[in-house]
């Protein structure tokens, strides 16, 4: 295939940016997105032109980074996939492709597609832990009886990696998807009762600090998801704020 890429390059976080045009042919179909971008990549350096700045790491689909706005879709044009495990032949051939970085006031860009996801990462240390002791001279958490369908919730809930999709796909820029699934994930479980009061309310309260926007209720963000985080956990996550507020 040959294509016209419309890539987003900002030099830095306070360069303006603007968005450049770029032709790669011969593109396979079998190629994913990312070894598509090596490949143009390649291209501009031996032409010694400064390369496509863009996160990754596993290319597996299990850790996020990859996080890139594909033609107005976070992860692009497939369901409950990371951009890494998107393949070009979900394109046609003499397409115009347009590639941005995630667009949230919680993500400034650092570089072209690169955005800086640290707020997630202050998020749960706000309230993404347990206090209970475990040097193993405590109770083993596998003899610990859990109800099979709150340890079912409780594994969708962590299948969350953190990409930022659901920020990307909210118009309000909401993180409620994101937080609703940490939040989860401990509610569900008796380890995390200990902080379960407080837990919400830290990691709402930091959400809001960072600048993130309220749930709109449009469902974008389950729609967009990698991993097809339920909406379910946002209406738990309200329960469970509400609940740190009035007792």
């Amino acid at each position: 295939m040959n294509l016209n890429l419309k890539i987003w390059r900002q030099k830095n976080p306070s360069d303006k940016g603007s968005a450049v045009d770029y032709d790669i042919k011969d593109v396979s179909p079998d190629m994913s997105f990312l070894e598509m971008l090596d490949v143009l990549n390649t291209e501009l350096i031996e032409k010694d032109e400064e390369p496509v700045a863009f996160d990754h790491d596993c290319r597996e689909g299990i850790c996020g980074s990859c996080s890139l706005q594909i033609n107005g879709r976070p992860h692009g044009p497939d369901t409950e996939i990371t951009t890494c495990q998107l393949h070009m032949r979900k394109f046609k051939d003499g397409d115009t492709i347009y590639i941005e970085p995630f667009r949230a006031k919680g993500f400034p860009v650092i570089k072209d597609l690169i955005v800086d996801r640290s707020a997630f990462d202050r998020i749960q240390h706000a309230g993404g832990f347990v206090s209970v002791n475990t040097s193993g001279n405590t109770q083993d958490a596998n003899s610990l009886p859990i109800n099979k369908k709150d340890a079912d919730m409780a594994f969708d809930a962590a299948t969350c990696i953190g990409c930022g999709a659901c920020v990307a796909a909210c118009k309000n820029a909401s993180a409620m998807l994101f937080v609703s699934a940490k939040v989860s994930q401990y509610a569900l479980l008796p380890q995390g009762q200990v902080e379960r009061k407080q837990r919400a309310e830290n990691m709402v309260a930091q959400m809001d600090d960072e600048g993130f926007g309220a749930c709109t209720n449009t469902g974008a963000c389950e729609a967009e998801c990698p991993k097809g985080i339920s909406l379910t956990n946002i209406a738990r996550l309200n329960r469970e704020y509400l609940n740190s507020t009035v007792s």
